[in-house]
Order: C-alpha cells, then structure tokens, then sequence
C-alpha cells in the first residue's frame, strides 16, 4: 500500500496528476485501507475485481490475499504506473494480477465485455467468491454497483456519501431508488464507516462511506426473472412522482394490471416510492407467471 508521497511522487514522475472529471480521490489512510481489505475476507480461491485501481496501492494488498484480482483503470497514465507498481524491471511482482486499462462500462447499463471475459477465464482456476473491492470513482460507483449485482458475491466499496443514502435508503425517503431496491432485494447492505475528505488525496468536497453488500442466494432466489425485475423496477421508479397504475401506461409488458396490483394487495394510487423491494419482488414475478402462462396459450392456440 501507498502513502500520499509516494502516491505523489508516482504520478510526479509520470507528469500525470489526479483527473477531478473522473472522479480520482486516492484513499491516502492505509488503516482504512486495510479496514476495506480485511472486511471483504478474501481467501485464496477468490476473484477479486477493483474498479479504478489508481497507481495500484490497494492492488498490492488484495494480490497478497486472493486468488485472482483484476484491476481496471480507464486512465492510461495510471493503469500504467500501477503495471510497473506490480511488474517491476519485468519481473513479476503480483502474477496473480492483472491490470486492464479500459472504462468498466461498455455503456450505462453493461460492464465491459473484456473485464467479464476475463472474470469468466479466472473462473475455470478460482472456484471462490467473485468481490468488488474497491475504492470506486465517484463518477461510476453507482451504475457500477447496479451492473454487478448479478454477478459477484459481495462488494466491499468506498463511495461519495450521497450514493451510501441511496444504497441504504428505506422506502419513502428521498434517497429511495433502483439501487436501493436491487440490492436490499438480493443481499445485505451494511455501513462500515463515514469517511470524511481528510482520509483521500486529494480532498473531494463531499464526505464518502465504506460499505458493505453480501448477495444471497436464498434472497436473490425468490426473484423468478432478475431481467423482468429490472424493468419492472425501473418502469415504476422512472416514474417515482406518478401514481403505480398511471406509470404502467409506459410499460412495454401486456400484463392485467389492475389484477397483479390486486393479488398483490398493492394500492395502484400509491407512489412508486412507497413500495418495498418485497412489493417489486411480488409485482416482478405475477408478471412472469402472467406473460410465461401467455405464451403456453398461444402455443396450444387458445
């Protein structure tokens, strides 16, 4: 692990410097470091993947713990340091990581193909867990978090305060949303710990939180269609000022409404906000029992 003058001196000799449009907020408190690390309890048998893995401070500590770890960092200039950080003269200092200089999202909703390619290699050796360990940019932390749901095992993040409140928002409050709801409805979410701007270099304006998410599979088990789900939550939240049964004029799924909002005892006057991730889970698979029994009727003709 780094600290602030050597992270300094680094980039210095590198003429780069920290790049504010991205969201570059080096975590400079090693005791915090070792905090997020020391949480995720990463075991050999482990694929850990760090989005903005900086000069690749927190790179080293994870390689000395996982089985695997995959570093991405969307800047050149330091996905580059953080290469020669780990293979120092050509010799390698960490084998078991891989630094990839790409952005993480091939659009706002999909994670790139080059880093889910090369999670599903190291799968054919790690048989663990797959982790997000990471001090995520403040630039994609959220729509980071909201493509991986599916996909790892657990998540041990630093993100800007604001998106904490959204993640651990209850319904009927103002930071309530989609990514509240998809990950109280597949896993634990915990805050481990407020972190004030002192702790990063340089200082953001804002204060962030370490958090935690543990995906469960008894949870994520009762959704029947996580692709329908999605839609469903975002159909309804999109619209999070409009009563539920105006918001289902935008719906793209011929659904009897009124019935799954009556099977559901949901009030279709409610606000999309009020609703639980329980009501989403409940309103998501009537839906996909609704549509899968459509399509048995139109293949027997009826």
């Amino acid at each position: 692990m780094q600290t602030k003058q050597q992270i300094q001196h680094l980039l210095a000799s590198a003429g780069a410097r920290p790049n504010k449009r991205l969201g570059q907020h080096f975590l400079i408190d090693l005791n915090l470091m070792r905090l997020l690390v020391d949480s995720a309890h990463i075991k050999n048998s482990d694929i850990v993947l760090e989005v903005g893995c900086g000069t690749g401070s927190l790179t080293e500590a994870l390689a000395d713990k996982a089985g695997m770890v995959i570093a991405v960092e969307c800047d050149k200039a330091l996905a580059k340091i953080a290469k020669t950080q780990l293979v120092p003269k050509g010799l390698a200092k960490a084998k078991n990581a891989r630094i990839i200089n790409t952005d993480i999202l091939e659009t706002k909703s999909t994670i790139r193909r080059t880093v889910t390619k090369a999670i599903q290699l190291c799968r054919k050796k790690y048989t663990g867990r797959i982790l997000l360990v990471a001090n995520l940019p403040y630039s994609v932390a959220a729509p980071v978090m909201l493509n991986l749901i599916v996909m790892v095992d657990g998540m041990y993040v630093t993100v800007q305060k604001e998106v904490a409140q959204r993640i651990t928002a209850e319904p009927g409050e103002k930071h309530y949303g989609p990514l509240s709801i998809f990950l109280a409805a597949t896993g634990d979410v915990k805050m481990l710990r407020v972190l004030k701007p002192t702790v990063f270099w340089p200082r953001p304006r804002v204060d962030s939180a370490m958090l935690s998410f543990v995906r469960r599979k008894a949870k994520a088990g009762r959704i029947k269609n996580m692709g329908l789900f999605n839609n469903i939550v975002r159909l309804f939240m999109q619209h999070r000022r409009k009563m539920l049964k105006t918001s289902t004029r935008f719906s793209i799924h011929d659904v009897n409404w009124p019935e799954i909002f009556e099977k559901c005892s949901i009030d279709p006057t409610s606000r999309p906000d009020q609703l639980s991730p329980e009501n989403y889970i409940a309103i998501a698979n009537l839906c996909h029992r609704y549509l899968c029994g459509k399509q048995v009727n139109q293949k027997q003709g009826l």
